[in-house]
C-alpha cells in the first residue's frame, strides 16, 4: 500500500481546509443544530461522495492525456492551487441552509454542494491524476477533511478565531507550489 500518497493528500487537504468555506459551514451547522454526530456523518459521507467523484475524474484525466501533457497540466494546476489557497473563503449563511430536512441530510447536501469546485476537490483531482492509486488519494483527502472539520463541529467559532489562518494558508500554498515546481521539473519523486 502506498502510504506516501495518503500522507501527502491528508496533509495538503488538512491545511487547505483551514478557514475554507466547508470548515466555515461546519462551524455554522454546529452552531445552528448542536448535534455533532449527524453533522460529522454528513461531512464524512459528502466528502467520500465528492472526493470519490474527483478521484475518478483524476483517473480519467490520466487516461486521456499523454504523460508529458499531464505533467504540464498537473504542474500548473498545483501552482494555481497555491495561489487559490491564499484567497480566503466566505460562506453565505442563507444559501448554506436551503435544505429543509434532518441534520444529517442537511449536512450531507450542503457539504456536497459546497465542496463542488472547491480547492480541496480540485486538489483531489490533481493528486488522483498524479498518484498511482486514486482510492488512496481519496482516503487521504477524506481524512484531511475530517481532521480539519471535526474539531470545527465540536469547538465552534472560538477555535477558528485562535488559529493562525494566514500562516496555515501560506504553508498549504507553499506545499502546492513546491509540488507544482517539482512536477514541472520532473523531480516529483520527493512527494
Amino acid at each position: 500500500m502506498d502510504f506516501h500518497s495518503i500522507l501527502v493528500s491528508t496533509g495538503i487537504v488538512t491545511l487547505a481546509e483551514m478557514g475554507d468555506k466547508t470548515q466555515l459551514l461546519a462551524f455554522l451547522l454546529a452552531a445552528k443544530y448542536k448535534k455533532p454526530v449527524p453533522i460529522i456523518l454528513g461531512i464524512l459521507f459528502a466528502t467520500i461522495l465528492n472526493h470519490g467523484l474527483a478521484g475518478m475524474l483524476g483517473l480519467w484525466i490520466t487516461q486521456i492525456l499523454s504523460p508529458e501533457i499531464l505533467r504540464w497540466v498537473l504542474g500548473f494546476s498545483f501552482i494555481a492551487m497555491a495561489m487559490w489557497t491564499l484567497v480566503p473563503d466566505k460562506i453565505d449563511d442563507e444559501a448554506s441552509f436551503g435544505v429543509k430536512s434532518g441534520v444529517f441530510l442537511t449536512s450531507l447536501v450542503t457539504f456536497f454542494l459546497a465542496e463542488m469546485g472547491d480547492k480541496t476537490q480540485v486538489a483531489t483531482i490533481a493528486m488522483a491524476a498524479h498518484y498511482p492509486s486514486p482510492v488512496l488519494v481519496v482516503i487521504g483527502t477524506t481524512l484531511g477533511m475530517m481532521i480539519a472539520d471535526v474539531p470545527a463541529v465540536f469547538l465552534g467559532n472560538s477555535f477558528a478565531k485562535k488559529l493562525p489562518l494566514k500562516l496555515i494558508h501560506a504553508i498549504a500554498a507553499g506545499m502546492f507550489f513546491v509540488m507544482g515546481v517539482l512536477v514541472l521539473l520532473k523531480i516529483d519523486q520527493l512527494f
